[in-house]
């Protein structure tokens, strides 16, 4: 990561590359028992967080990533009443959640109370929904939280994490998935961001493998474009415990709110996977 009066720059060694936002001003900096936490404002992307010298969000384009990572999976699953949210501590997936009107409670377990408190000073469009009366914050271990969780308590969980390193490390980990597994209902579904189909390889393989190995009878990775992450192109894997239920295409259809990216169409697009890594999936996964 590169710091100039400008220009506020993310250095990808492993890729040899960079992406560059140029910036008017810093608005905020600290360090919280968990990470450092930075906000820029810039000139093309609105407000942009960054955590540990990786960018999170902008203002710009955050909804492609809070759309994908929520409604495929909630059109997936017949009827999803109860939805955790794992991490998400900018409010943008919880927001998503709640516009479905079938989902009687949403639950957000973020381990860094400051990254909501600051989404809620420099993106509060994303923390509308904070006080619908179906929404709990909960700043606590996303970890523990489904270690101590009865069996059979959730329809959907969405780990909407950081990177695998520091707090973000142990969402990755069989260990973890299985203890999701339990969790859910029959007919549950998780959905986990998994990196850059195309830069990240050697961590999106291991967790498919790892969610495999925890006992998900199916796995569907799905795409997105993504401008402020490397690469430019992200996925989220959905992981089913029983099998993956049929898409509410009519519901997507009807939808009775306001997306700018997510629809029935772009639902389906998102799982048609590229040859290499279809390719790759069954070459690693054996």
């Amino acid at each position: 990561m590169k710091n100039t009066q400008e220009w506020f720059t993310e250095i990808d060694e492993d890729n040899h590359c960079a992406f560059s936002l140029k910036v008017k001003r810093k608005l905020h900096e600290e360090q919280t028992p968990f990470q450092k936490i930075e906000i820029y404002e810039t000139t093309g992307f609105g407000n942009l967080m960054v955590i540990d010298g990786f960018i999170m969000l902008s203002s710009r384009d955050n909804f492609l990533y809070h759309e994908m990572m929520t409604h495929p999976v909630l059109y997936s699953h017949p009827h999803p009443r109860e939805v955790w949210i794992i991490g998400g501590g900018d409010c943008g997936s919880l927001q998503e959640v709640l516009k479905h009107k079938e989902v009687e409670s949403a639950i957000q377990i973020e381990i860094d109370q400051r990254v909501t408190r600051l989404s809620e000073q420099y993106f509060p469009e994303l923390c509308q929904a904070n006080d619908d009366p179906r929404a709990q914050l909960k700043f606590e271990d996303g970890i523990r939280w489904v270690e101590n969780a009865p069996d059979n308590c959730v329809d959907v969980i969405i780990v909407d994490s950081t990177d695998p390193l520091g707090p973000g490390e142990g969402l990755f980990t069989e260990g973890f998935y299985r203890n999701c597994l339990h969790c859910l209902r029959p007919q549950g579904l998780l959905i986990q961001q998994s990196e850059s189909p195309l830069f990240h390889p050697h961590i999106l393989h291991p967790m498919r493998k790892a969610m495999k190995a925890a006992g998900f009878e199916q796995l569907h990775t799905l795409f997105f474009p993504q401008p402020v992450y490397p690469s430019g192109w992200w996925s989220g894997t959905l992981a089913c415990k029983d099998g993956l239920g049929k898409f509410r295409a009519e519901d997507a259809r009807h939808k009775p709110f306001s997306t700018r990216y997510y629809n029935e169409h772009t639902h389906r697009a998102a799982f048609a996977a590229p040859d290499f890594f279809l390719e790759n999936v069954g070459r690693l996964e054996k």
